[in-house]
């Protein structure tokens, strides 16, 4: 224990009259350490004018308004809850005519629902056509744009070339891109050399 200086939780063993076997090794050093033992002093002094210091009770209505600035979450399904309460009637009546209406309306819904699912052909068949239409628009819109970003004869070229073109294309795009941003970033920066 003599190579080195009791550390803040050692001293605090101490302050509290701890009991156990590590304390006394540490108790025989402070005794031996004239800067452990004047440490240890100087901190039972702190202790000691800390349990001078009256103990204040903060009043009964402080809790209340440290909680009211205190933001609590509130899970969505409590509040969703809490929501739809609102809504109900609060005659027992009431809230039996709500809940026929809104049992039928579910069964209802699910019963068109499982139609609908039933009629698969029908479905496909317009899903299909949807589907169709929808590709050919997006196709038709990105022809648009290529055509007016890149020209009639880097179309082609692209058109020709395939999704190696489209990948070349792209990434010759990026790479424009990239310089630009180098470019401007090289320009701001001189242009703070030069004012500073």
């Amino acid at each position: 224990m003599n190579h080195r200086h009791l550390l803040p939780n050692e001293i605090d063993l101490l302050l509290d009259d701890e009991v156990g076997f590590g304390v006394n090794p540490l108790r025989a050093h402070i005794r031996d350490c004239v800067d452990c033992r004047t440490r240890v002093d100087e901190a039972r002094v702190v202790m000691d004018a800390l349990e001078d210091v009256p103990h204040f009770a903060p009043s009964y209505s402080f809790g209340d308004r440290v909680m009211s600035q205190v933001p609590i979450f509130v899970p969505w399904h409590v509040t969703a809850r809490q929501n739809a309460l609102k809504w109900l009637p609060q005659s027992r009546s009431a809230r039996l005519v709500v809940g026929t209406l809104a049992t039928a309306s579910a069964s209802v819904l699910t019963a068109v629902i499982l139609w609908v699912v039933t009629q698969t052909d029908a479905l496909q068949l317009v899903g299909g056509f949807a589907g169709d239409r929808v590709r050919s628009l997006l196709l038709d819109a990105a022809r648009a744009v290529l055509t007016t970003v890149f020209g009639d004869q880097t179309f082609a070229m692209i058109q020709r070339t395939g999704s190696f073109g489209i990948a070349a294309a792209l990434l010759g795009l990026a790479a424009v891109a990239a310089g630009s941003a180098v470019a401007l970033r090289a320009v701001a920066v001189a242009s703070d050399h030069r004012r500073a």
